[in-house]
């Protein structure tokens, strides 16, 4: 095997082995078919850069399709979402297609399929029908309406769709083996009757295809070359087979299907069922809640298209199940923010600082450098004055030997500015310090080249001057869990295990700079973490996102 060999993927290696066996690299076409019944989230990354990549890798179409077939849950909201979702992730689809396209060739199909006896009518009630199909380790047995003649059959799914029967009382099924060792090849469902309004055929239609007749057939009229999907459907493989079999003609290119190990983070769900209990129950603000894993959540915060697909490439492609620790993201979210994001200084926590002997009523502008990583970010200027806000974690009255920050009698430099020293702290009369008085050294200033600009101090302190502080609103994420595994217990509700701390909103003063900030703008506070611009700014009124610090604290708490 050659090197080129060993370094793809199992998947990679399935569609090289096909081209090989006389597939021909034009006939490669690959799909990302979400159903629209809620937002993209994380998970459903893994799926769409596996598709997407390979598309990219060999020159390949790729569809966007809509499995839209249930009518109760699927909305246009949801649709436009995940299509907006896909874009922002840097991917271009060759066509737009949706299932409900295909509701005349399905039931044609299954017309089809009726006739050649392969489908049936049943009339009996969900439990009945579920007590018939057995279990994995006992058969199931025969419905009484499997041996329906042909032509009662084909009345009986003329009439469903003609609207005449009560939603549960028929359905259609496939007529395979209901003694099967795969239960789901145990007559599987077809159609149901649903008399719900879709949101693209409308009232057309009052019977709608299940998801395994629809999704093969469905890839077949597209003509994708390759299905795939997560370990889940493994099992529905031999399915997807037996209907495309019963539709296929033997000049049309067949689909394969293959699965992959979906994506599983610690710390989150990513149930669409329980997403949407954390937005109904009101414990996050909506499915773009900065706390939420979903796409539209993650970009909110500040997460860029970059990270996710560097994130994506170093999860890999597996064939088995595991779990990939939520850290690792946000590792590859820091790094990307470090190569891009503008440096600013932002307070948080703020205690006035005063200079003393600084001149009353003066003010300079000090150069600052936009992003040390990357020289063609330029400078900008920043005002410094006599007053000024620091964080009051940087100050301590009294402090041993490790604390390189400030304390009485002891020297720290102010980032771009001056070394200050320590002199006295002024409180209230419940003991809080207001202020902290200190001295500086003119000569010391950053960039000035004099000998005592040069002298090494061991702490390096951010600052706003108060006089041009802009205040912003800042939301500080934490994990919305704090289980590594909040749905992995059988005895307790994932919702026993949120995070109470996982929102904190403080007000914190910002260098002028920041005044004319858009939603979506991400910068570094320095020595703080790195932020995002909300889309609830307005004039007056910023607000940023906490998007992730500087380091991972919860390792700490590991």
């Amino acid at each position: 095997m050659s090197e080129e060999e060993k370094s793809l993927n199992f998947l990679e290696q399935i569609v090289e082995e096909d081209i090989s066996g006389g597939l021909g690299a034009d006939k490669l076409r690959f799909r990302f078919p979400p159903e629209p019944n809620g937002y993209l989230h994380i998970g459903h990354t893994k799926a769409i850069g596996i598709s997407f990549g390979l598309g990219e890798k060999y020159n390949a179409p790729v569809n966007l399709r809509f499995d839209d077939t249930n009518p109760t849950k699927e909305e246009q909201e949801y649709v436009d979402a995940i299509k907006e979702d896909v874009a922002w992730l840097g991917y271009k689809w060759d066509k737009e297609c949706y299932s409900s396209d295909y509701f005349q060739q399905l039931y044609d199909w299954a017309v089809h399929l009726i006739k050649q006896d392969k489908a049936y009518v049943d009339s009996q009630s969900s439990e009945a029908m579920a007590e018939q199909k057995g279990t994995p380790t006992t058969p199931g047995t025969n419905s009484p309406y499997r041996d329906r003649s042909v032509e009662e059959n084909l009345d009986l799914f003329d009439r469903m769709k003609k609207g005449e029967f009560d939603e549960g009382t028929h359905v259609l099924r496939a007529k395979i083996d209901m003694t099967h060792t795969n239960m789901l090849m145990r007559d599987p469902l077809m159609y149901r009757i649903v008399k719900k309004s879709h949101h693209r055929t409308g009232d057309d239609w009052c019977i709608y295809p299940m998801y395994d007749w629809t999704h093969g057939e469905s890839d077949y009229i597209e003509q994708v070359s390759h299905s795939l999907c997560s370990l889940e459907f493994k099992p529905h493989r031999e399915l997807y087979e037996w209907f495309l079999n019963q539709v296929t003609d033997t000049d049309k290119l067949v689909p394969k299907q293959r699965e992959f190990a979906r994506l599983n983070l610690n710390y989150t769900v990513m149930s669409k069922r329980k997403l949407l209990k954390l937005v109904e129950d009101g414990v996050v603000s909506g499915w773009d809640d900065p706390r939420m894993p979903t796409v539209s959540a993650l970009r909110r915060r500040g997460y860029t298209p970059a990270a996710i697909r560097t994130f994506i490439d170093k999860v890999g492609v597996a064939k088995r199940d595991n779990i990939i620790d939520l850290s690792l993201l946000e590792f590859c979210v820091r790094e990307d923010l470090n190569k891009i994001a503008p440096r600013v200084m932002t307070v948080l926590n703020p205690v006035k600082l005063v200079i003393t002997n600084y001149p009353e009523g003066e003010e300079e502008w000090l150069t600052a450098e936009n992003n040390p990583e990357d020289e063609a970010a330029g400078n900008r200027e920043v005002p410094f004055s006599r007053e000024l806000y620091v964080e009051q974690e940087d100050f301590k009255e009294e402090a041993n030997r490790k604390f390189f920050r400030l304390t009485l009698g002891k020297e720290v430099r102010l980032k771009n500015a001056y070394i200050i020293k320590g002199e006295s702290v002024v409180k209230d009369d419940q003991g809080n310090i207001t202020e902290i008085h200190c001295t500086y050294d003119p000569k010391s200033k950053s960039g000035s080249g004099t000998e005592e600009s040069l002298r090494k101090v061991k702490g390096t302190l951010h600052w706003v001057s108060i006089k041009h502080a802009v205040p912003v609103e800042v939301r500080q994420y934490d994990r919305l869990f704090m289980d590594e595994a909040p749905d992995g217990h059988k005895d307790k509700d994932f919702m026993e295990f949120l995070n109470p701390d996982s929102l904190q909103v403080v007000t914190g003063y910002a260098e002028p700079s920041l005044k004319t900030v858009q939603p979506g703008e991400r910068f570094q506070f320095q020595r703080l973490g790195y932020f995002c611009v909300d889309k609830d700014s307005s004039e007056g009124n910023i607000v940023f996102n906490k998007t992730v610090g500087l380091r991972d604290n919860w390792a700490k708490k590991s």
